[in-house]
């Protein structure tokens, strides 16, 4: 590490990101003794990536394997590779990680790259390496979304991140502003990080119970710009928060997260919406989203800015059209009070109700672990290459729940629970 990175790292308090990695091992992941760690990080996030090989070993770790990502490899890539290359993917890497996750290995991820990375490269290049992406992740990521392993996500607040966020700061004052944001967000900004866990994960169980209990049919949403309703998936559930995935291990798989969600019915979904906030998607920044739903499919798009990536990305598959995730948060989550945009989907999700156009997650149907991939597709679930959260939520939304028989309960209103 040179003086000038030293002297970025010093922006961030040690002591709080020692507490989020020791938070990643013991409630993210609740990492077992003789279990394995695949760890995917960007370069800048080394000093994250250390803390928690350490907190991993403390806790009898078996094998911790680090896989690092560059974003000036990255960037040479795009100016100057063969034009070729941009349908192909590294498979092997891929299929070496879904037959470590095979083998019960434990899956960390740490954000931290340029949101923006890819802004200035050719969209046409973009969109072609993230669909050979997309397809030869597939295997791997079947075995995320399907719940199969424990798992979870964090963010290290990268020079390059922390400049997007607060372009106008000095650098090290972003990287600390960014840095604080993150730690806040995700409650290590606590002496006892873990506790604060326990009872923010009750207050989701709560919500998740009450959803479950109403059996809804459809969720309607109506506020400004939108009229939506959303079937839910026959036999679906409702979580959030910490959840046990098919090996045993209860596990929080976002760190942080404020949201309850669970799978609508792909064929099931009718209205307009638009979003609240901007997508940020492989380096591209997709605003003012504004998309109509016949029988669940998406039949017209458009955007103020991004329209002609967002295009791209609904004809990925059959199934990018179709939402294969609809997600409740209130508009007074923590981070919808800081007033940030982070340009990360982990963060921004979390600031407002949202839903996900493409694949959804195995976990939110009863019996979800048993049930065949054909079995979930009966039942209203999608399937894609794809896994893509935008907001539609807002301070104006109201949500009813819509029983089967017709009878409506409040659900949101004015952004916040009813």
């Amino acid at each position: 590490m040179t003086v000038y990175q030293r002297s970025i790292s010093a922006s961030i308090d040690p002591v709080k990101l020692d507490r989020l990695a020791e938070l990643a091992t013991k409630v993210g992941l609740q990492l077992k003794a003789g279990q394995d760690l695949l760890v995917t990080a960007p370069t800048a996030a080394l000093p994250l990536v250390r803390k928690v090989a350490e907190h991993a070993y403390r806790v009898g770790a078996g094998l911790v394997t680090p896989i690092l990502s560059d974003e000036t490899v990255t960037l040479a890539r795009y100016r100057y590779a063969p034009d070729d290359g941009f349908d192909r993917a590294a498979g092997w890497l891929y299929d070496g990680m879904s037959k470590a996750f095979a083998a019960n290995t434990a899956r960390l991820a740490i954000v931290g790259d340029n949101p923006m990375l890819l802004a200035g490269e050719n969209p046409i290049k973009v969109a072609r390496a993230s669909k050979a992406n997309s397809v030869a992740y597939q295997p791997a990521l079947e075995k995320i979304v399907n719940f199969d392993i424990n798992w979870n996500i964090i963010a290290y607040p990268s020079l390059s991140w922390a400049k997007q966020v607060f372009p106008e700061d000095e650098e090290d004052v972003a990287v600390a502003k960014l840095a604080d944001a993150i730690f806040a967000a995700s409650r290590v900004d606590n002496d006892d990080p873990i506790a604060a866990w326990e009872k923010h994960n009750a207050t989701l169980r709560n919500r998740t119970e009450w959803l479950n209990g109403q059996r809804f049919s459809a969720l309607h949403y109506f506020g400004p710009g939108m009229d939506l309703t959303i079937g839910l998936a026959e036999g679906h559930e409702w979580v959030g928060g910490a959840s046990t995935a098919k090996n045993g291990i209860t596990c929080n798989p976002n760190i942080p997260t404020e949201e309850v969600f669970t799978t609508p019915h792909a064929r099931r979904v009718s209205g307009h919406v638009v979003s609240t906030k901007p997508l940020s998607y492989q380096g591209s920044l997709i605003d003012g989203i504004a998309v109509r739903f016949e029988e669940g499919c998406i039949v017209a798009a458009k955007a103020a800015r991004g329209e002609e990536v967002l295009n791209k990305v609904l004809d990925t598959d059959e199934g990018a059209r179709r939402l294969g995730e609809v997600a409740l948060v209130p508009h007074s989550s923590p981070i919808s009070k800081s007033g940030l945009l982070f340009f990360n989907t982990l963060f921004d999700e979390n600031a407002a109700c949202h839903i996900a156009l493409g694949q959804c997650y195995s976990k939110c149907f009863v019996d979800g672990a048993k049930l065949t991939p054909e079995q979930i597709a009966a039942q209203g679930g999608n399937k894609s290459l794809i896994h893509i959260d935008w907001m539609i939520g807002s301070d104006q939304t109201d949500i009813d729940g819509i029983h089967a028989d017709g009878r409506r309960v409040p659900v949101f209103r004015k952004g916040e629970w009813a």
